[in-house]
This record gives C-alpha cells, sequence and structure tokens, in this order.
C-alpha cells in the first residue's frame, strides 16, 4: 500500500552541509544532503525497525552564505586522558548557509525483521513532531547548528527567488555505506528544480546492495 510521504519542516539561523572536497575550510553545499535530512528526522523519531528514505527537500528560504572564523580543536581526546583545548586549537574559515528554512519529506520503510504495521511509525512520527518531541536536538549539518521544528501547515511555499529556475549543484553526498571499520561515500548529480531537490530511487537500490 502507498503512503504519502512524511513531513516536517525545520528552520535555523545557521547550517553548514560540507563539501566533502574542501578539506580543512569548511564550505557547505547550497542545501542539505539527504544524509543530514535522514539525520534530522532520526533525532525526531528512530526504531531500528525501519529507515528513512528522504524523497524530497523544498527550500523556503533564500540561499544565503555568511562567512565566519571558528575555533576548532585538531584532534580528539582518547581514552581517560584530555586534551588541551589551548595547544591544539586551531582558527579556520566556515562558509556557511544563514536563515534556513526547509521542508523534508520522506517514506518509512520497514526492515525485514519488523513485525508492526508500518501505520504504526508513520502515527508516531507526526504525533513527535505536532507535540516538539525529539529524542535528540535536530541540527543541520554541524552540532553547533540546533535546529527547531514542527509540522507544516500547508500554506508553506519554496522560495520565490528559485521557482522556475535549475541549478546544478555537481555531485552531492548521498550517504555513507558503512562495513566493518570503514565507510564508503555515495555521490549522486543532484539539481535544484525550482526550490526542490529530489532524491532518485536508484540511489537507495545502490546504497542496498553495497556491502564494505
Amino acid at each position: 500500500m502507498d503512503f504519502p510521504p512524511l513531513e516536517v519542516k525545520v528552520w535555523a539561523p545557521m547550517a553548514c552541509f560540507t563539501r566533502p572536497e574542501n578539506k580543512v575550510e569548511r564550505v557547505s553545499y547550497p542545501v542539505p544532503t539527504p544524509s543530514a535530512a535522514r539525520g534530522v528526522l532520526e533525532a525526531i523519531f528512530w526504531k531500528p525497525e525501519f529507515s528513512y528514505r528522504v524523497r524530497e527537500i523544498l527550500v523556503l528560504r533564500p540561499i544565503q552564505y555568511a562567512s565566519v572564523l571558528r575555533n576548532e580543536v585538531d584532534g580528539k581526546a582518547t581514552g581517560t586522558e584530555g586534551i588541551s583545548i589551548t595547544e591544539r586549537r586551531q582558527q579556520r574559515h566556515t562558509l556557511l548557509l544563514r536563515s534556513v528554512e526547509y521542508i523534508f519529506r520522506a517514506d518509512v520503510v520497514l526492515r525485514p525483521h519488523a513485525t508492526d504495521d508500518i501505520a504504526k511509525y508513520r502515527d508516531q512520527f507526526r504525533e513527535r513532531v505536532k507535540k516538539g518531541r525529539c529524542f535528540q536536538r535536530p541540527y543541520l549539518g554541524c552540532r553547533e547548528f540546533a535546529a527547531d521544528f514542527e509540522a507544516p501547515d500547508g500554506t508553506e511555499t519554496v522560495c520565490a527567488e528559485l521557482q522556475g529556475k535549475t541549478l546544478d549543484l555537481g555531485l552531492m553526498l548521498f550517504d555513507l555505506a558503512f562495513g566493518k571499520n570503514l565507510s564508503i561515500p555515495l555521490y549522486f548529480p543532484a539539481e535544484l528544480e525550482s526550490g526542490v531537490l529530489k532524491v532518485p530511487d536508484i540511489e537507495y537500490e545502490k546504497l542496498g546492495v553495497i556491502k564494505p
């Protein structure tokens, strides 16, 4: 049985969906990646019995960039030993997005071991969005860019500046195929058509057959 996609509206003062080809300086994609959208959905509601398939990302506000200088730590604390922030601190430029707002549309796909009806999880997701509940605070790209969310009211429209235009976003990170001690990044040719990024079904099929 086919169901309409689940929807959630997400917004934040800042966001950064880092392009992996920029090694040191953080430069954001113009729009969220499918894996970033999935992360927001999982922060709201997650169960091991299902997975999310992001279908569309709607851009509701103009794409605006801002450049900031941030302090970052060059390294990670290991074991019980701490890390000296003063000694390992580095200043790096970040080209981020500001004043963002999106609608994420996604399907729920049951895993083979699931026994409950899919409608149960769809209803639970909608109820959590309605009440503003989440397992952890959703964020857009980086944890410091916390986001708010709510159910769309049906009056939302894509950004007027993007309507009728097609933007070639180049190769965009789709997701990571995880295996033992490694992960394989998957990319797809992304286009923003009239303010909507559509994720092709074939990308999920590729993710399902890859076994690192």
